[in-house]
């Protein structure tokens, strides 16, 4: 079972585009403490082979020379297809730099779902999301970057399926008002099975339907976030510019106005997208999801929209801003990060850090 787990672990960060120094470190965990000659063969069959013409070459290539680097320094024997490719590698990719400018590609994220987690041997079911996104984040591409507290939030969400299924979502997101943003989201939900509407601030009646909005926060009008009308709003490290923080604010407050609750109640026959293709919540209990929920601040259908907001506190000042204008809005805000943990799904994700990123639940007063 552990060669299972190592190998699962080794294909996953490969697929997501790990840095290169992470995938073989667990290759070496896959043969017991180096890259023998059959985890070549199995990184060769299982990652390398499928991912030439689609996986971005240059991360390729990287990945080709400090593995053959890695056996060579043991004085192992390398796999002669792994030499062939690298060499045409080197005739076709001359740059040897890093990445520049927005490029972007294909990274598949795999959530690994213990059947069991009380058990060692439990077997390991997996959701894999492939997500079109940038490389270089520090580029001016931070709307198509894969950011840490976006993963957090999402195994929030995958760890209480129950909280969100049958319920309306709305994701604020921060980004640098570039409208490819937008496509490159409608692009991810289309490679994903999810369909996608005109670009008009209503839902479809089936929940699996997402709408992706063009709606600047500094000019949306209250009766176009009004029309929303959603059970739970989610936000990924959207408080570290202190210029939008006015903007964020005014949002959430008309966004988690109770003074006209929803009276939604779940759809028949029209589950979650999460329910629809992959049902996670039966491997907890029902007393796990309501300890879940309770921990989450939802022990009970959601009378009254509440935020969740995932969040790296980069400047303290930043933050506080955020604070002072959270509380002149009159919503609450809870830190969930030391009552509620979600389950660990990317735990082949070396470069992920959690220690970080906070929680926090925002509410009308």
């Amino acid at each position: 079972m552990e060669k299972q787990i190592a190998s699962l672990h080794l294909v996953s960060a490969f697929l997501a585009m790990e840095p290169t120094d992470c995938v073989l470190s667990h290759a070496r965990s896959l043969g017991g403490g180096s890259v023998t000659v059959d985890v070549q063969r199995f990184v060769w069959d299982h990652c390398i082979s499928k991912a030439i013409g689609k996986c971005h070459a240059p991360y390729l290539k990287n990945f080709l020379k400090k593995l053959i680097l890695e056996i060579e320094s043991n004085h192992d024997d390398v796999l002669d297809e792994l030499y062939e490719l690298y060499t045409e590698f080197m005739i076709s990719l001359k740059d040897e730099n890093a990445v520049k400018g927005n490029v972007r590609a294909l990274k598949y994220i795999s959530f690994l779902f213990p059947d069991d987690a009380s058990c060692k041997d439990a077997m390991v079911r997996k959701l894999v999301v492939p997500l079109h996104c940038s490389l270089n984040m520090l580029e001016g591409d931070t709307g198509c970057s894969i950011w840490p507290a976006s993963l957090f939030l999402s195994e929030f969400i995958l760890s209480i399926p129950d909280m969100f299924s049958s319920k309306t979502c709305f994701e604020a997101i921060l980004s640098d008002g570039d409208l490819s943003t937008l496509s490159n989201m409608k692009l991810n939900l289309k490679m994903n099975q999810l369909s996608t509407g005109d670009d008009e601030p209503e839902f479809s009646e089936c929940s699996d339907s997402v709408k992706c909005l063009h709606l600047p926060w500094e000019c949306a009008s209250e009766s176009e976030l009004q029309g929303l009308e959603p059970d739970i709003i989610l936000g990924a490290d959207v408080i570290y510019d202190p210029l939008c923080l006015p903007h964020l604010v005014r949002l959430l407050s008309i966004l988690v106005d109770k003074s006209e609750p929803s009276l939604r109640f779940p759809r028949a026959g029209c589950d979650s997208a999460i329910g629809n293709s992959h049902d996670y919540s039966n491997r907890c209990n029902s007393q796990d999801v309501e300890a879940a929920r309770d921990r989450a601040g939802n022990a009970s259908p959601t009378k009254h929209p509440i935020a969740y907001i995932s969040s790296v506190i980069r400047n303290a000042n930043t933050f506080d801003r955020f604070l002072a204008l959270v509380d002149k809005a009159n919503l609450t805000v809870a830190d969930l990060t030391g009552t509620f943990q979600p389950a660990s799904l990317l735990p082949y994700m070396q470069s992920y850090d959690r220690s970080s990123i906070r929680l926090f639940r925002l509410s009308s007063k």
